[in-house]
Parts: C-alpha cells; structure tokens; sequence
C-alpha cells in the first residue's frame, strides 16, 4: 500500500508539471484567438510528451516482460484516448456559448475553456493512472507474474514480435 500512495504521490508530481505545460500553453494559444479544440489538441500533445519521458522514468516501472515498442504503443493509445475524452469535455464545457465567443466574448470562452480544461484534466488523470498502472507498470520485486494477465500476454507478444525491427 506504501508502494501505491509514492506512486500516486509521484504521479501527481508528474501530473502537475504536465498540467501547467498544458494549460499554459493552450492560454498562450486562446489569446492568440486559436480555436479552444485546436488550442487543447496542441498543448495536450506537447504535454504528452513531457508526461511519457517523465511518467516512465519516475512513476512507472519497466516491465521485463514487454518491449519498449508495445509500452510505447499501449501509452500512446491510453493518451489518444485520453485526448478524445479531453475534447470532449471542452467541447461540452463550451458548447453553449454563442458561435462567435471565440472573438465577441474572448474573456468568457478562456474562462469556460479553462474550467473545461480542468474538469478534462481530473477525469483524464484518472483514467491514465489507472490504465498504464493496469497494463505498464512492472509487478513488485517478488511478486509473481499472471502468466493469465492482459498485460503479460501483450508483453509476451511484443518480445517476440516486432514492428520495423524495433526491439
């Protein structure tokens, strides 16, 4: 139980840093009057990868029994996930403001894109702590691999089979 609250505790650390990268830079691109979908698509992406260096370095633990290639495959999908239930959420948040907010209620849509952005963020968080703890993260020294698991048969799959000779 330890083990899991560090985790978590290091995963918000994680979390925050790419939080403020991403809404830092979706503001920056809002002000520049950038459509708030097209705004929070970029500055997720950017956070994205701050997150995965981050994320696989200091949260996580590399599982022996999977190739980087399918970590980064199974991460990657769980975010594009993530970043369709982000634009949906923002998309919902701002959904019933006027068609022109964008330009004749500037203040109000950064306002409603934020607090969008933020629901967003709390409900993505949960969802990819959950997925890459199910299917990344290495089982604790000592503790046996389910030979049943998910996670295990891709692992195994992905050590002996491997796209463009990626290892």
């Amino acid at each position: 139980m330890r083990k899991l609250i560090e985790q978590v505790a290091k995963f918000g650390v994680v979390g925050i840093i790419a939080f403020i990268i991403d809404i830092g830079l979706m503001n920056l691109l809002l002000h520049f009057h950038v459509n708030n979908l097209v705004a929070s698509t970029i500055s997720f992406l950017i956070s994205l990868a701050f997150n995965y260096l981050a994320s696989m370095k200091y949260v996580f633990t590399h599982r022996d029994d999977m190739a980087r290639w399918m970590e980064i495959t199974i991460f990657f999908v769980a975010s594009a996930i993530g970043l369709g239930i982000n634009e949906v959420v923002i998309w919902l948040g701002t959904s019933t403001l006027p068609a022109d907010a964008i330009t004749s209620m500037h203040g109000k849509y950064t306002l409603y894109s934020n607090v969008a952005k933020i629901a967003a963020t709390v409900i993505v968080s949960i969802w990819n702590f959950v997925i890459r703890k199910w299917l990344l993260d290495a089982p604790a020294p000592g503790k046996q691999v389910s030979e049943a698991s998910i996670s295990h048969r891709l692992g195994a799959y992905s050590l002996t089979h491997s796209p463009f000779g990626w290892k």
